[in-house]
């Protein structure tokens, strides 16, 4: 009775580990970066001021 609990319990704590750890990094090293930004809208014809581009990066982090 004691192995399959333990394996219950740490199965359950490396889940909720491995979720905080995911967010953190997804949070230190976003998806897309300013340069990615800035060449998505050069494509565009569109020249984005370095303030559009922090202004473009922040609502993306605001959406989480």
């Amino acid at each position: 009775m004691g192995i399959p609990l333990s394996l219950l319990v740490g199965v359950i704590i490396g889940y909720f580990i491995s979720i905080k750890i995911f967010k953190k990094q997804i949070r230190d090293n976003p998806p897309i970066t300013e340069n990615q930004i800035k060449a998505m809208y050069a494509k565009m014809g569109r020249k984005l001021s370095e303030t559009q581009v922090k202004e473009i990066m922040r609502s993306i982090k605001n959406q989480k």
